[in-house]
Parts: C-alpha cells; structure tokens; sequence
C-alpha cells in the first residue's frame, strides 16, 4: 500500500471514528457525573473524549492493517 493511500486512509477512519465516538458518547449520561452537563465545559469534555476513542479505536485499525499486510510478506 502506498504511503498517499495510508494518508488518506488515516484521515478518513480517524474522522469516522471520532464521529461515531461522539454519537456513542451522545447516550452517556453525564448529569450524573458533572455538576453542570449543559455547560461549555461539559461539552468541551465531551468533544475531547470523544476525540481521544476515537483516535484510539482508527490506530487499532490500522495498527491492524499493517500488521496484516507484513504478515502477508512473511511467506512470500
């Protein structure tokens, strides 16, 4: 896989992620955790974690495409 391909790639699942992050974060209840939910704060936090899984779930997928595209390579 070319390196422009895996940019692009990266891109793309890096927004999918931090998208379906933010919808599965949007049924959390945080009125129960934080003092003002509605607040800017609140949201700020929300946008944050939201950023940080789905970050953290788009390197997972790549981490294991390129894994399986180097375990391809081992027996060629």
């Amino acid at each position: 896989m070319s390196q422009e391909v895996y940019g692009f790639l990266s891109i793309v699942l890096n927004i999918v992620f931090i998208g379906l992050s933010w919808w599965a974060l949007q049924s959390f209840r945080f009125e129960k955790i934080l003092k003002r939910p509605n607040g800017a704060q609140a949201k700020l936090l929300q946008i944050f974690l939201s950023i940080v899984v789905g970050y953290e779930i788009s390197r997972f997928f790549l981490d294991y495409l390129g894994w399986s595209l180097t375990f391809g390579n081992l027996f060629s």
